[in-house]
């Protein structure tokens, strides 16, 4: 897989969890709203790429998408409290559930079409 690609599906994922946040709550109109919400969770994204050498693998469940769902969770949690915004409970709660359901969902995906791609071929 090439790293653009990943790349682009790891920012969409970020995009896509704070645009349904803010739709289901009512700053969802506010680009400035939005753009306050998802920056702390992109910077930790690029932050997580770069710990843990993301682009050497950016496909693998372990440890590239850990890495960068961990990274991404406790630092955009971080950075927004540093920013002082919230970080309530429910918050963290559903923002840990969706990034690892998207950030380690779509490599599962790999994975597996990998896994069965092979298989194909072995038939």
């Amino acid at each position: 897989m090439r790293t653009g690609v990943a790349g682009l599906l790891d920012v969409c994922c970020v995009v896509v969890f704070v645009a349904i946040g803010r739709a289901t709550h009512e700053g969802a109109a506010s680009l400035t709203g939005y753009l306050g919400t998802v920056w702390p969770f992109l910077v930790a994204l690029g932050a997580g790429w770069v710990l843990g050498r993301v682009w050497r693998r950016p496909e693998v469940l372990v440890p590239s998408g850990v890495v960068v769902w961990v990274t991404t969770l406790v630092g955009g949690m971080g950075l927004r409290a540093l920013a002082g915004d919230g970080t309530a409970l429910p918050f963290v709660v559903v923002a840990t559930g969706f990034l690892a359901l998207t950030l380690l969902g779509w490599r599962a995906g790999v994975r597996v079409a990998g896994t069965r791609k092979g298989l194909s071929r072995q038939g």
